[in-house]
């Protein structure tokens, strides 16, 4: 794959992919772009800026949306009808969905395409009720009764992206975690075309899962509505669900007036491989990622350099049939790379370093390595997991943390719409035990009252 001081590159030119291996390889002035491949023995540094994921906004972005959002909050409903109007090209007389126009989406939609989305529907709301928590309650000892008690969120909003494309499955991972939350009031906002109509697809999954308050709205002005509350638009306690840049940032700003997810970025994959592995199973994988988004990321870490030989003449191959390889390629040459390793091991260390949305495991014991692995939104066992499957159907939730933040986030969950509350009741008995301990710890504190409201009590006992 390299020779002495050599790089072995993917360059985009025009609309497909050329490998060329050249030891004084320094790039093409014309190409727009060039997928590099790291040796992590010798490149970590460069790796690691290469592979660097943040989110950062621009200060149009930031301005934009603090003036939505300041809007939404002080006109209410004449402002979000004027950011719909101004951003969505249209005039709303309403905006909710008629429930007889959801009716109607379900009604026409293609009964093969039903019957896939009640499947899927089914499968994610099995794996969510294996997440729900009990509140628990125990004694201790004079008397003392400790617990905690686990109740759903009251309203919830589910924010379903639109535009160019249509994604009923955001519908069903949205849904399914806050019903089996017990979530009471669940409403769902998508943006509509300029006709005032919110894509059909949309609407039948609603349908599917029962979700009957469906508003037209997008933006961060959906947000600011939902976050802020209108006359007509109820303020929620949580809004879940991906969007972009303007929503992912209103969704940042709107955080302590409701609760969110998470802050979702560009859609990203990382391959673990070894020479076991199938190419084509390998590029299909990265294309899917990169093909969302030209700020996708899509990363093959693989033992074996024939194997990363055979993805690259698979990619030159491919690329030409896709319908979408103009963004997969502007993917791939800013964002994506091939990592060569010495072992499976070094191939989990990069794998932590990015903490990807989506990790895949084409290795021939992919079970081994599980226990190597740290940070990952979700992980793909060997080759016939591809990220497809959780994406639609297999059940755990495909809204998942991004840009890094797997180190410390969680997929979107039933945890996401439940909250926690203590539950204390003290005995006398126990009092006049610990008492003066508690008062005295709320004296070390210069708390005067803390411990005087526990000393009052002890004059009594």
């Amino acid at each position: 794959m390299r020779g002495s001081g050599g790089r072995v590159s993917l360059m985009i030119a025009n609309e497909y992919i050329i490998a060329e291996q050249n030891s004084s390889f320094e790039g093409n002035q014309n190409s727009n772009n060039v997928l590099q491949v790291y040796r992590f023995a010798d490149e970590r540094e460069a790796l690691k800026k290469r592979l660097a994921r943040s989110v950062v906004y621009d200060s149009g972005v930031q301005s934009a949306v603090d003036r939505i959002l300041d809007g939404v909050r002080t006109d209410g409903d004449s402002a979000v009808l004027d950011f719909t109007e101004q951003f969505q090209g249209v005039r709303l007389d309403d905006m909710k969905v008629p429930a007889d126009t959801i009716k109607d989406a379900w009604e026409r939609a293609d009964r093969g395409f039903i019957r896939v989305l009640e499947e899927a529907f089914a499968n994610i709301m099995r794996f969510h009720e294996h997440e729900a928590e009990k509140s628990f309650f125990y004694e201790a000892k004079g008397g003392v009764i400790l617990g905690q008690r686990v109740t759903p969120m009251e309203r919830a909003l589910l924010y379903v992206p639109g535009g160019k494309a249509s994604y009923p499955s955001s519908v069903l991972m949205n849904a399914a975690p806050a019903k089996v939350a017990g979530v009471k009031e669940i409403y769902l906002t998508s943006p509509c075309d300029a006709s005032g109509t919110v894509n059909a697809d949309i609407l039948a999954a609603a349908a599917v899962a029962g979700i009957t308050s469906v508003y037209k709205l997008g933006g961060a002005q959906a947000i600011a509505a939902f976050a802020y509350g209108t006359r007509t638009i109820p303020k929620v306690d949580i809004i879940t669900g991906p969007g972009n840049k303007y929503v992912a940032l209103a969704k940042k700003q709107v955080f302590g007036h409701v609760a969110i997810d998470s802050i979702a970025g560009p859609s990203e994959v990382a391959v673990i491989a070894d020479e076991s592995a199938n190419p084509e199973f390998i590029v299909y994988d990265l294309f899917a990622q990169a093909e969302h988004d030209p700020d996708a990321s899509a990363v093959l870490i693989t033992t074996s350099g024939a194997l990363a030989d055979a993805v690259l003449k698979c990619i030159e191959e491919r690329l030409p049939k896709m319908d979408r390889r103009e963004i997969i390629a502007s993917s791939l040459g800013s964002n994506g790379a091939i990592v060569l390793v010495g072992s499976l091991e070094e191939a989990c260390e990069v794998s932590d370093t990015i903490a990807p949305e989506h990790l895949e495991l084409h290795v021939e014991h992919p079970w081994d390595i599980l226990p190597l692995l740290h940070h990952a939104g979700a992980i793909f066992m060997g080759g016939y997991s591809c990220e497809s499957v959780g994406d639609y159907f297999a059940g755990p939730n495909h809204t998942l943390p991004t840009n890094g933040t797997a180190r410390f986030f969680s997929p979107l969950s039933v945890r996401d719409f439940v909250k926690h509350t203590s539950i204390i009741s003290y005995s006398k008995q126990e009092l006049k035990c610990c008492g003066e301990k508690i008062a005295s710890f709320a004296d070390r504190e210069g708390l005067q009252a803390h411990a005087e409201a526990v000393r009052s009590r002890l004059k009594t006992l």
